[in-house]
């Protein structure tokens, strides 16, 4: 698969807070943009990949968009770690021949429709709710609140103090302060503003977690070949990767030895490292899923861009490009999808934080539960 396979084409709606229209339409639209900035047809797609937590059923997203027959439909589970694991599925069947054009999508009203952040009130009986309940009874019921307890380790082992994260919410805003597609477009951050918001969950501040979103994104991907006929210079797909650790809940991993670091993604970093027979130094920039800072630190620690408890310093010293686009902090909360688009963007040479001769780009995918990444390259 490795260097068969690109992206080709990259389509998204305007990021809101209140789309006013169905999740299939976001859908939809997402779907055409991407198709268009490929310059292919609905009839070209015989593939679909989108996430288990999406409402738009792959044959409802290829009536409303006019495509024809599929060969190859496709769902990845685990919230915002399916996010790069899409473009791995659509790839793998690409190189195998099962489908020749794929497209990629998520689309939701995550702020005006089912808010992910409001927690577990109700939820329908299942395996993966009996690991979360052993929390409940102890207000552990929010996203905020399971990473809140990692954070907090992760503190207390490294000598750190909460500040620490308001690096990679200042970095992330700074960016999309430039991005006229980010919510947070004009507006960037100081570190006494991230140390000022109020507390969520100590030792996360507001300002620590990602914001809420109404949109879509859509990613086309095709064989090499054919995506160098059309509209744009492919984005290559150098290595893509999952990866659940030993023993994985989806973000209570509080029974593991050490809680301070993030051993899926360690897993997915492996892999991908491997098989593109790449190095972090060998990276030119990197799109890392931001949905609360701490794990930004760690997954550049997981990663080995720098050493453990290091993130922190390692972001401040603005040592590597990292969330170009705003992350989810600032640009929008697409389930990670949007940074993939960015990655591409970044080859292209068509970022609103363009950085010069980026021929690499890493991207992750949530991390505390099962996850996924890519490394994409500029073709030649």
């Amino acid at each position: 698969m490795s260097r068969r396979v690109a992206i080709a084409g990259i389509g998204a709606t305007a990021f809101t807070k209140d789309s006013g229209r169905s999740e299939l339409a976001l859908a939809a639209e997402a779907v055409r943009a991407a198709l268009a900035d490929a310059g292919l047809a609905p009839a070209d797609v015989d593939g679909l990949v989108t996430f288990t937590m999406d409402t738009s059923p792959e044959i409802a997203v290829a009536r409303a968009t006019g495509m024809g027959e599929l060969s190859f439909f496709s769902r990845v589970h685990y919230g915002g770690g399916a996010a790069c694991a899409t473009v791995l599925q659509a790839a793998l069947a690409v190189a195998s021949g099962a489908a020749e054009v794929v497209v990629c999508y998520r689309a939701f009203n995550e702020r005006s429709g089912r808010r992910f952040g409001a927690g577990l009130s109700q939820r329908a009986p299942s395996t993966e709710g009996v690991a979360l309940g052993w929390g409940m009874p102890y207000g552990l019921l929010t996203p905020a609140s399971w990473a809140a307890v990692q954070a907090r380790r992760y503190l207390h082992v490294h000598g750190l103090e909460p500040e620490v994260f308001g690096h990679a919410a200042v970095t992330a805003r700074r960016h999309a302060a430039r991005n006229p597609a980010a919510y947070f477009h004009g507006r960037p951050l100081t570190l006494a503003e991230h140390a000022a918001s109020r507390w969520i969950v100590e030792p996360l501040r507001l300002l620590d977690c990602c914001q809420e979103t109404d949109g879509g994104q859509a990613l086309v991907v095709t064989g090499l070949e054919r995506a160098r006929a059309l509209r744009h210079p492919p984005a290559v797909v150098l290595a893509a990767a999952q990866g659940a650790a030993r023993g994985q809940e989806q973000m209570t991993n509080f029974y593991r030895e050490d809680i301070t670091g993030l051993p899926e993604s360690r897993g997915v970093a492996e892999r991908l490292w491997r098989t593109s027979g790449l190095r972090p130094a060998d990276v030119d920039a990197a799109v890392l899923y931001d949905h609360f800072t701490p794990h930004v630190l760690m997954q550049l620690e997981e990663f080995g861009f720098c050493g453990p408890g290091e993130g922190g310093a390692f972001l401040a010293a603005d040592a590597l490009p990292v969330n170009t686009h705003g992350g989810q902090l600032g640009e929008a909360y697409l389930h990670g999808m949007n940074g993939i688009a960015e990655g591409v963007r970044l080859l292209r040479g068509t970022s609103a934080n363009q950085v010069p001769g980026a021929g690499r780009v890493l991207v992750t995918a949530g991390s505390g539960v099962p996850t996924s990444g890519l490394i994409l390259g500029a073709d030649g």
